[in-house]
């Protein structure tokens, strides 16, 4: 079974269920936010994310919780000063975006903004081949959400790419 199929079997039975292979993806981003339960709440209404685990600690705050959004695990922490561990809210912003690449970026982005991200670039086609968008969660974390729409070689890009700017300047 395919993890999609795996992963709307377990959502539809209730259980998720993280297949070994989920937690050997190459990267996993663990996110620090104020009310990361609130986040876990935004990110299933949001971005459809599944729901794998919450371990709160004595105090109420989330010590580790875990989504899993369009197959992939994110990981949650609450905002923790005493251990260094500040959310963007705090810090004023992120230079960090997580990229999402979806079936259909206009929905998905749709439905975030409806749910409470802010719009940051709207969605629009891209010279590199990509239906392209950005939002920023109410958390402070940046996301670039994409549908690919085409194939393109390096040089097709770079001729792309060099043509859109200088129509921009122009």
């Amino acid at each position: 079974m395919s993890n999609a199929k795996s992963a709307t079997k377990a959502k539809a039975a209730g259980k998720p269920k993280v297949e070994p292979a989920r937690m050997q993806q190459a990267v996993t981003p663990h996110l620090v936010c104020a009310g990361a339960a609130k986040a876990i709440g935004f990110y299933k209404d949001a971005f459809g994310a599944i729901e794998i685990m919450r371990l709160p600690g004595p105090d109420g705050k989330l010590m580790h919780g875990a989504i899993q959004i369009n197959g992939a695990m994110v990981m949650l922490v609450d905002e923790r000063a005493d251990c260094g561990a500040l959310a963007p809210t705090t810090l004023k912003g992120s230079p960090v975006t997580i990229h999402l690449n979806v079936d259909d970026v206009d929905a998905f982005v749709e439905r975030a903004v409806k749910a409470g991200a802010t719009l940051k670039m709207p969605v629009a086609d891209m010279f590199w081949g990509d239906r392209y968008g950005v939002i920023s969660d109410p958390f402070g974390h940046g996301w670039s959400i994409a549908t690919h729409q085409r194939d393109m070689t390096i040089d097709e890009i770079k001729d792309a790419m060099n043509a859109a700017f200088a129509a921009h300047e122009g």
